[in-house]
């Protein structure tokens, strides 16, 4: 046995908060003021209106607490969470799994503060990540960005599904029907022009070549019925569109912090602006929180879990992660999936022996370990491996014998390797 270091795991001041939407329950644990090694507690209610929370955060500072913690319920914990911090105190926000009561214990709001606030003066939990003010308002930015990206691209399906409705198909002939000769044919339907050839003459650059093509397409019943739901749809889209505009010009106001991160960032093959800032937004700067690159991917669940038991691995549901920041590895991996380059020959070879889904967790997986190398050291550059990193480490002799080996067994003939020439010894 050797002796280990260890420290006092007891939070003297400590605060407990059990949320609701309307109401909260508050648990504060401090030591007896006059029995050494005891401890007193109270239980107060607070609704979770602005003024009431201010009213709590005096209570704690009447007792000195120095850590409130609470669990991650919903959205419910952000707007207390928020006011706590910038109260001064130390805000500390917990994965409800790693807090459960013990079974058999009766369970109520206050039973709970009650037992957070027991777990949390010992040092049995930890606190989850919880972005600093600059890196949550980008984070808030990217992700309606891309919602709205969503909404858009739902509502041109839309407008799509209604010109085949009217017999309209012009989807089949052009390759974006939101195009310039697309939406000019659309106007002219919804202004109430019916004749075909006065439409595809407004086609322009290559969809000239087709006039006869898109004659053939207009032809339908469009009605005035078709009309009116259609100027609705490419309102909504001319919205979003505007709205689109506004919002890239806000997020690179908000970016401008971390141009140098970016920077590092889009050396990777695949990672563009958009999705650089997406990354950020997600995971931030200071990867301090996370001791390893192994840590960060495991917190981004993109990395396989293997469960022991009884001698027996056992594979396990990776668990579902932050899905915003799945979609931007997603849409990365996919765009390098291609490229000549070292993840994009990563993700090929995995792709190729155990199929695409698997292969886009090892490629994102490699992909936030180079992401977490290039964030914590500000001189860090990226510098590809090649496509051809494996083929290069491949030992051609010991892959040779290999082959021989498995052709042996097929054929029953004696196979022998010399000076690079196959010798087959007839039995």
């Amino acid at each position: 046995m050797k002796e280990v270091p260890e420290q006092d795991l007891l939070i003297e001041r400590v605060a407990a908060l059990d949320l609701g939407k309307a109401a909260l329950e508050a648990c504060v644990r401090v030591p007896h003021e006059s029995k050494a090694g005891r401890r007193m507690q109270e239980v107060r209610s607070y609704a979770t209106t602005t003024a009431d929370l201010l009213a709590m955060a005096d209570w704690f500072r009447c007792w000195g607490v120095t850590r409130v913690v609470m669990e991650s319920t919903s959205d419910y914990w952000k707007g207390v969470y928020f006011l706590l911090e910038a109260e001064g105190f130390e805000c500390w926000l917990v994965n409800a799994r790693d807090v459960k009561n013990v079974p058999g214990r009766p369970k109520t709001d206050k039973l709970d503060a009650v037992w957070l606030a027991k777990v949390a003066e010992r040092g049995m939990c930890r606190p989850s990540l919880v972005h600093p003010e600059p890196i949550r308002q980008l984070r808030d930015l990217t992700r309606y960005r891309r919602a709205l990206v969503q909404d858009r691209a739902r509502e041109m399906q839309r407008v799509e599904k209604l010109l085949e409705d009217a017999q309209i198909k012009i989807g089949t002939v052009l390759s974006d029907i939101h195009g310039q000769s697309g939406r000019a044919m659309m106007e002219a339907l919804i202004a109430g022009e019916r004749d075909v050839c006065v439409m595809a003459q407004m086609a322009k650059g290559r969809a000239r070549n087709k006039i006869h093509e898109l004659e053939e397409a207009l032809r339908g019943f469009f009605t005035g019925h078709h009309a009116m739901i259609l100027r609705m749809m490419l309102d909504n889209i001319d919205r979003m569109a505007a709205q689109l505009a506004e919002l890239n010009l806000k997020i690179e106001t908000a970016v401008a912090p971390f141009a140098h991160q970016i920077g590092q960032l889009v050396e990777i093959p695949g990672l563009d602006q958009i999705a650089a800032r997406e990354l950020i937004g997600e995971i931030g700067v200071d990867m301090t929180r996370f001791p390893s690159p192994a840590h960060l991917a495991s917190w981004a669940k993109f990395c396989p879990q293997v469960h022991e038991s009884a001698g027996r691995k056992k594979n396990k549901s990776r668990g579902k992660g932050n899905p915003w920041l799945a979609g931007a590895l997603g849409r990365i991996v996919f765009g390098f999936s291609r490229s000549d380059s070292f993840l994009g020959a990563r993700y090929r070879r995995l792709a190729k022996r155990r199929g695409p889904q698997k292969a886009i967790i090892a490629a994102g997986n490699s992909l936030l370990t180079v992401v977490y190398h290039l964030l914590s050291d500000p001189n860090a550059r990226f510098h590809d491996l090649g496509s051809d990193y494996y083929s290069t480490r491949i030992d051609k002799d010991r892959q040779a014998r290999n082959l021989a080996r498995h052709l042996q067994a097929i054929t029953g003939q004696q196979i022998t390797i010399q000076d690079g020439q196959v010798i087959l010894h007839s039995s």
